[in-house]
């Protein structure tokens, strides 16, 4: 079969033939002129020399052929291939359980699985991607936390400079945990660092995110987050909630896609403000936080929102156009 590096396509073929054929070079000259070994050229020609006119037409005579032999007495016969598939089927064992069950050699069951294409499980289907977005600002706050290494001066993340690092450690100082709320309509955030992901810290957290949403006109409804323990088995944030008359959702286990917009303002914050500037330490990074939040909710253009600072989709709220 013709690699994806070979000299000569079937036209190029063509062309070495006729060099031969009808401009009357040797073989080794129209090897030479088509870069190509004599005995290649030899192979061509005589392939065409003995085609049909038909073959020649369609330049079927030139294609490339596989280099499988014709004949394979040792191949495995197809009962066997059968039943090694079937038990494949029925059990999804590997090859070592099924040549104990067949009595057939492991090496040879796992050649009739890479033939009929059993090899390997097929992939479980991907869910279908579902967009969805609430028709008003405060209709949904989605939460969640990422969390940041502390350090005394840059690594090489920023630095992009390895061998420094390595050769001087920085002082082990910790991290520091990114507690996040957006709002899904807009994409209004509001972050807070904190040491820890205690009960106490996450609603008191909680407590004055809503205080934000609200300073901007927001009525939160629905505070959505994932199943983490902090935020399912905390009486202090349920508590919070209650009196506010807000919803607590929770997303399926392991589907962070669901809160996606959280997860991927998460995303945005580590590339433009952890990573994006380098700092002396965490702590002049943290002083960064404040400045480049007011950024990016009101002068940064988000893609999603038509190219649009979050701060203008909270003033175009019905009624709330002055």
């Amino acid at each position: 079969m013709q690699h994806r590096n070979a000299p000569l396509t079937p036209l190029g073929r063509r062309r070495l033939v006729a060099l031969v054929e009808e401009d009357g070079l040797t073989f080794e000259a129209a090897a030479a002129a088509s870069n190509v070994s004599r005995s290649t050229a030899h192979c061509w020609v005589w392939r065409w020399r003995r085609a049909d006119p038909q073959e020649r037409r369609s330049l079927a005579c030139l294609e490339g052929r596989s280099s499988a032999a014709h004949r394979r007495p040792s191949l495995t016969g197809e009962e066997v291939h059968d039943r090694v598939c079937e038990e494949r089927r029925r059990t999804g064992w590997g090859p070592r359980l099924i040549a104990s069950e067949t009595g057939v050699p492991h090496a040879t069951v796992s050649r009739c699985l890479v033939r009929r294409g059993l090899s390997r499980r097929p992939a479980a289907p991907k869910e279908e991607v579902r967009r969805f977005e609430w028709p008003c600002p405060g209709d949904l706050l989605q939460m969640d936390t990422k969390r940041f290494a502390r350090f005394t001066r840059p690594g090489h993340a920023v630095t992009g400079d390895r061998a420094t690092t390595g050769a001087r450690m920085r002082e082990r100082v910790g991290y520091e945990i990114a507690h996040s709320v957006v709002d899904d309509h807009s994409r209004l955030a509001y972050t807070e660092l904190h040491r820890d992901e205690r009960a106490a810290t996450v609603a008191g957290f909680v407590g004055r995110a809503l205080a934000f949403f609200c300073g901007h006109g927001i009525e939160p409804r629905r505070l959505q987050t994932d199943n983490a323990w902090t935020y399912t088995k905390n009486r202090d944030l349920a508590d919070l909630l209650a009196r506010e008359g807000i919803a607590h959702r929770t997303i399926p286990p392991r589907t962070p896609k669901r809160n996606g917009k959280v997860e991927r303002y998460q995303q945005t914050l580590k590339r433009e403000w952890g990573l994006g500037q380098r700092y002396r330490s965490s702590a002049h990074r943290a002083e960064a936080l404040p400045h480049w939040l007011h950024h990016y909710n009101h002068t940064r253009r988000h893609s999603s929102i038509g190219d649009r600072p979050p701060i203008t989709r909270v003033r175009d709220v019905l009624r709330q156009d002055s």
